[in-house]
């Protein structure tokens, strides 16, 4: 067994995380028929592409292929071997896994285990936290916090904490047994000049745990209390943790975000968490970095709509500006609202109060007014030609934009150029023509970023001895009795095709022991995230093709017939024996007909 866990124990992890929970943690559902349906995780998905099926405890995008069970989920979702996945799921669960203990391989001794990271964070977030609490170390970031008017219920839920000396965390690190390569693999230590050992990343700082949607600590956020550094400085990127696609809050503000379809989002910790303190629970904050296409990709799963707050200056002015662009190329109703100048909004949260809040979020412009006022500014201020052409070619390419992500009609976009032709006096063809060339630039960008976010697939073989070892492989998964059949005619050897042989390794030895195996156990065996994706394609394929004892027939006569040939001549399969397997395939589709879906 891969992972060097015992199957039943592997069994038992996969029965006890049901996968609408797993995925629904990771993704808005909603129910579909018998099936629950959201926006696939692994592609760039406009409408909701990836079915869940609770019944078969599987899952499938029909866009770009993905699918399998609960393990591969998580594997594809959050970058794990199977074992890691293993290891992750029996601990959300509570389930204490018994490891073998196999010798490892230099590279293995070397891989960073995302999950001993979070292992390592959650120690550094309850160490964090003591130090906030102590008596004498916490007193100075306490009195900070009360100034800002944090609450102790806020600061107990999220986690808030304090980072002291230079090698504090190192040395309590080092007499709890945690290797310094794993604290510095999760960016808690860094390595000091000349190679004189190590020294904490974060130092005389207030610290944010930050958390993915499950709750685990991917990354803390520390603001200075000394002006020393940065004020604020994130964890670096590491094989858990990357801020251009981490939103803070979102643990606490996805469901309240999946049950108005709306999500507000600020820049800072504080804003947040004052924002969540006030009732305002679907809010989220960007750590302080610009709004990322990363950003955009996990709201979308939420949210139907966004409204971005931003402070007022120059600064905040464009930044929304970024983030319209990110917004409108995936696909998402934005709108934006603005603090007065001079707070931010946890400042006016505190001295307006939260209705105020509420109401300015209600107020927001959508993108479109947004973009209009200020290229209107622009002419109206009498700013010079340079900013004025700035200006017409920033609202250009926000339409641009827009009509390449479907976001605005045809009738929109001639009004619109029908306004910009009287305010900058350019003939609408001309207008119309410098769109059609910023629409051609996006059409090239997204085909090069659909392309290089495509779902790795495996090999599926062509021919027809490929097909005949596919079909035999549609009918086991759906019929397994059928198995004794495959047995007294065929050894697992006749499979050449390398994703087919991998299934066949996993099918024969299973149903050795188990005849009547589900297709969840099929799925428990699989550690590549290949085979499980195609695993489910072929028993989808399969029980839309019904006909399984016809089939199986006919594919295993195919089969042996080509062996024959294979040993006497070494020659091509003849056209007979490709149109005989077409027949017989055609054959089994016209007699039993199945509507396309995973449906039981």
């Amino acid at each position: 067994m891969p992972g060097f866990f015992d199957q039943s124990v592997v069994n038992q992890v996969q029965q006890a995380n049901d996968i609408i929970d797993v995925v629904g943690e990771h993704l808005s559902l909603k129910k579909k028929g018998r099936e629950m349906v959201g926006l696939c995780p692994f592609h760039d998905d406009h409408r909701p592409s990836l079915y869940v099926n609770p019944g078969k405890q599987i899952f499938k995008c029909f866009a770009c292929g993905a699918g399998g069970d609960v393990f591969k989920f998580v594997q594809m979702r959050e970058n794990l071997s199977f074992s890691q996945a293993i290891e992750r799921l029996a601990e959300r669960v509570g389930i204490k896994l018994k490891v073998a203990k196999t010798p490892k391989t230099k590279d293995q001794a070397t891989d960073v285990d995302p999950s001993k990271l979070a292992k390592v964070n959650a120690w550094a977030a309850a160490y964090f936290e003591r130090n906030l609490a102590d008596k004498e170390k916490g007193k100075r970031a306490r009195d900070y916090l009360a100034e800002r008017q944090m609450s102790p219920e806020s600061i107990k839920k999220w986690r808030l904490g304090l980072a002291v000396s230079n090698d504090d965390l190192f040395k309590a690190a080092k007499g709890k047994g945690i290797p310094s390569k794993l604290l510095e693999q999760a960016g808690l230590i860094v390595p000091q000049m000349g190679g004189a050992g190590f020294a904490d990343k974060f130092v005389n700082r207030l610290m944010f745990p930050i958390t993915d949607v499950t709750g685990r600590v991917i990354g803390f956020g520390g603001r200075t209390l000394d002006q020393a550094g940065a004020k604020y400085i994130n964890s670096p990127t590491t094989a858990l943790f990357d801020k251009s696609n981490c939103l803070y809050g979102l643990e606490h503000a996805r469901h309240h975000i999946g049950s108005t379809g709306l999500a507000v989002v600020v820049e800072g910790y504080t804003d947040c968490i004052m924002a969540h303190s006030k009732g305002c629970g679907n809010v989220v904050a960007t750590l302080g970095t610009s709004f990322t296409s990363g950003h955009g990709r996990l709201l979308r799963r939420y949210a139907k709509k966004v409204v971005l707050v931003f402070d007022s200056d120059t600064a905040g002015i464009e930044a929304a500006n970024r983030a319209l662009e990110v917004c409108l190329s995936q696909h998402i109703d934005i709108s934006l609202a603005s603090v007065p100048a001079g707070k931010d909004p946890c400042d006016f949260i505190l001295s307006d109060g939260e209705e105020r809040f509420k109401e300015l979020v209600d107020e927001a412009v959508d993108v479109f007014r947004f973009k209009w006022n200020r290229l209107t500014e622009a002419f109206q201020n009498d700013d010079t030609l340079v900013d004025n052409k700035a200006a017409v070619e920033e609202f250009l390419q926000t339409i641009a934009t827009a009509v390449h992500a479907g976001n605005l009609s045809a009738i929109d976009r001639g009004l619109i150029v029908n306004r910009l032709s009287k305010i900058i006096g350019l003939d609408g063809k001309e207008i119309n023509s410098q769109l059609r060339k910023r629409l051609k630039t996006a059409e090239r960008i997204a085909s090069y970023n659909l392309e290089n976010r495509k779902v790795r697939t495996a090999d599926l073989g062509q021919g027809f001895f490929a097909a005949a070892q596919r079909e035999i492989l549609e009918v086991l998964l759906n019929e397994p009795g059928l198995f004794e059949t495959v047995q007294r005619n065929i050894s697992r050897d006749v499979f050449d095709v390398p994703i087919y042989k991998e299934i066949a390794e996993i099918l024969f030895d299973l149903l050795s022991e188990k005849p009547a195996a589900t297709l969840a156990e099929v799925l428990a065996r699989a550690e590549s995230t290949e085979a499980g994706s195609v695993i489910v394609q072929l028993a989808q394929t399969g029980e839309e093709k019904g006909n399984f004892e016809l089939r199986l027939s006919g594919a295993l006569e195919a089969v042996k017939s080509a062996e024959e040939q294979k040993k006497k001549s070494r020659v091509k399969p003849t056209e007979d024996q490709i149109n005989f397997l077409r027949s017989f395939s055609e054959s089994a589709t016209r007699r039993d007909p199945r509507n396309v879906g995973m449906v039981e």
